[in-house]
């Protein structure tokens, strides 16, 4: 295979590889500050819609992580960006959170339950069978369905939770129609991640934890990917895939020296997957 040219900007997944169940990740600080002082453009990446970017800075600086807001990209600014670009100044029925409804607002659409343009489904740990129900209806009279991610689950102290996919299964089930899915593992989270930091795909990496998404999404956008075993997938995992990751490393912590600072000298490209 062709020499991939030198990695000049870094994605990174956020839960499994820089944080895991509110802790971080050894390795994490230390690959956040080289990012920092490198100057290179990057992006945390999460599907999950909650949260809005500066609650996410917040939570991760209380855990010693620095990332600044513009440097978090979310499943719901994703999705904001998406339909900022098909129906600008559209109107939307949002089942979720402050994350959600707040990327909403700052694009200008109008949130309403009176024929909107679009239902627009989230995460949230309150979903409602009003709220469905009231989803369902609209979609059967002609609303468009969006949905922020395809995950199925999610993690929770006391075991795993339902999630937006889950729940889109059943708007489907009830209306027959397919979601659009914004996050990941579409690689359209990837694209206007990187147009929101001036990066391109082919001088790009990116870091996760998941296989179906993290790498899937990566592949798909055309960056180099690196798969850490500090999430979910484990080396067994890998060849269950038709598809492998680029690189696979035990932890964020071994890619911290991969991060060049101004004054290294050019370096060889890792090569394809370890």
């Amino acid at each position: 295979m062709a020499e991939r040219k030198p990695i000049t900007s870094w994605l990174t997944d956020m839960d499994g590889v820089l944080i895991h169940e509110g802790t971080p990740i050894p390795g994490a600080d230390a690959f956040i500050k080289r990012l920092r002082d490198s100057g290179l453009p990057f992006l945390v990446l999460t599907n999950n819609s909650i949260y809005t970017a500066r609650d996410l800075h917040a939570r991760l600086q209380r855990m010693g992580l620095d990332v600044p807001v513009e440097n978090i990209w979310t499943s719901a600014l994703a999705t904001a960006q998406f339909l900022d670009d098909q129906r600008p100044g559209g109107t939307a029925y949002v089942i979720g959170e402050a994350g959600l409804t707040t990327a909403l607002h700052d694009i200008g659409y109008v949130l309403t339950d009176h024929d909107p343009d679009y239902v627009v489904l989230g995460e949230t740990r309150t979903y409602s069978f009003e709220a469905l129900t009231k989803a369902i209806r609209l979609i059967n009279a002609g609303a468009r369905f969006i949905c922020t991610n395809p995950d199925e689950t999610g993690p929770s102290a006391e075991g795993p939770l339902p999630a937006t996919g889950s729940v889109a299964a059943l708007i489907t089930k009830a209306t027959g129609k397919d979601p659009y899915f914004a996050g990941k593992p579409n690689p359209l989270m990837m694209r206007t991640g990187l147009n929101a930091i001036g990066a391109h795909s082919e001088t790009s990496a990116m870091i996760g934890d998941r296989m179906d998404t993290d790498v899937l999404a990566g592949l798909e956008a055309g960056m180099q990917t690196f798969l850490v075993l500090t999430g979910l997938t484990t080396v067994a995992d890998i060849d269950r895939y038709p598809f492998g990751p680029s690189h696979v490393v035990e932890s964020i912590a071994d890619l911290v020296s991969l991060v060049e600072l101004p004054d290294q000298a050019d370096q060889p490209t890792a090569g394809n997957r370890d």
